[in-house]
């Protein structure tokens, strides 16, 4: 089923579980971790970025580009707030809340929003843009929320008037990575839509901010011992070098930790994905 507001149509999304983030346990895949899993309701979303016509029809202003059907790329964020807050004092939009159980809201989506209108083939893609989300930038997943609702911009300095986004790979359009805009400063290639979702009540749950140190610090001594010291010792040994292995072995503890910090890097054992029911 469709909703159509102000001319803007809108797509359904069923209620999905959503898996987020990665589970390997490489240092390069840190940003993406932890990999927890992200529950959202039954929402609407719009099937392309909004376009020069669809907001000077939404808007009621005459802008020279009624005609104009390609996204939008001077929308900031604070614009698209503007123009959601628009279109929910409208009677179309009162009309849908009332029919409908519950509080509702319009907005940009949130990332558990967006791959799971994604996964559900309701969103199209186009390779090279960035799309606005509703979320804060983030250096990883930990304070997540976990209910789909959007995430509070907790930060300070300059990442304070940033948004999250998400951009699409330039030529394939199924890589994205998770990246971040200005709210106030429209950028090239970078676009928005919108979502008619319901208004998350209650507490919200979130991806634990603490991560057990001792744990991964005990896990980085155990296979950097075993695959870059042990490696550095026996090798000289295994060539018939062993004096070197005792007479040389500040340089072999070097190479062996240097050995270990690359393998980090790329590889260690996969980590668990964190369960939306694991989080009280």
């Amino acid at each position: 089923m469709d909703v159509t507001l102000s001319g803007l149509t809108f797509s359904s999304v069923k209620a999905a579980s959503t898996v987020l983030g990665t589970t390997k346990g490489g240092w390069v895949y840190s940003g993406q971790r932890p990999c927890f899993e992200a529950k959202t309701p039954s929402f609407f979303v719009m099937n392309r970025p909004l376009t020069h016509r669809q907001v000077a029809k939404a808007m009621g202003a005459a802008s020279g580009k009624e005609d104009d059907e390609t996204p939008m790329e001077s929308l900031t964020s604070l614009d698209l707030s503007e123009l959601a807050s628009h279109l929910m004092s409208q009677e179309a939009f009162q009309a849908f809340a009332d029919a409908h159980e519950g509080a509702w809201e319009i907005r940009a989506l949130t990332q558990a929003e967006w791959h799971a209108a994604k996964n559900q083939q309701a969103i199209e893609l186009s390779t090279g843009l960035t799309e606005r989300l509703a979320d804060a930038p983030s250096s990883n997943n930990r304070g997540a929320m976990m209910d789909g609702r959007p995430r509070p911009n907790e930060l300070m300095g300059p990442a304070a008037s940033q948004a999250g986004a998400i951009a699409v790979h330039p030529r394939q359009p199924n890589i994205t990575a998770m990246t971040g805009v200005p709210q106030d400063r429209p950028l090239p290639n970078v676009v928005a839509r919108l979502a008619l979702t319901p208004v998350r009540e209650g507490p919200p749950k979130r991806v634990p901010e603490h991560v057990d140190r001792w744990t991964n610090l005990r896990s980085e001594l155990i296979w950097t011992t075993l695959l870059g010291i042990i490696p550095s010792f026996l090798i000289p040994v295994l060539r018939g070098m062993g004096d070197y292995a005792t007479e040389g072995w500040v340089n072999l503890l070097f190479g062996g930790l240097c050995a270990g910090f690359f393998t980090g890097a790329i590889w260690r054992p996969r980590r668990p994905m964190l369960q939306f029911d694991d989080v009280p």
